[in-house]
């Protein structure tokens, strides 16, 4: 279960989209740094970026970045508590994308990345 959210275009085209659902972390797939802030729970609730696309008309205009900075900022605003917004990267060129948006890798999952919600709260003050 995911919630949607698609970026419509003036001219009415879709230019991309991002899904937005709960998910959990357990503490062992995190790095000891991280860990030492959180709570001894043995599943941390985080938010899941399950999708986040822009068509291929439209690659290259910023819009992956306004999707992702859009897919934050709700999370942020979120009522509900949450430690991360987590994605899985389809590949190399999406994993670099979260890098450069400054997403951690999980320990021994290097496709499956993080960036923790003080974080993102730092980004938007």
């Amino acid at each position: 279960m995911a919630a949607c959210f698609i970026l419509v275009l003036q001219d009415g085209g879709i230019a991309g989209y991002y899904t937005l659902s709960s998910t959990a972390v357990q503490l062992p797939e995190l790095p000891e740094t991280v860990v030492r802030k959180l709570p001894r729970y043995p599943l941390i609730p985080a938010i899941l970026l399950g999708r986040l696309a822009v068509d291929q008309r439209y690659q290259g205009r910023g819009y992956g970045r306004f999707l992702l900075a859009d897919a934050l900022y709700r999370s942020l605003r979120s009522e509900i508590a949450s430690f991360a917004v987590i994605v899985n990267a389809k590949d190399e060129n999406a994993k670099r994308f979260y890098e450069r948006e400054s997403f951690l890798p999980f320990l021994d999952q290097p496709m499956k990345l993080f960036r923790p919600m003080s974080d993102i709260e730092a980004l938007f003050r």
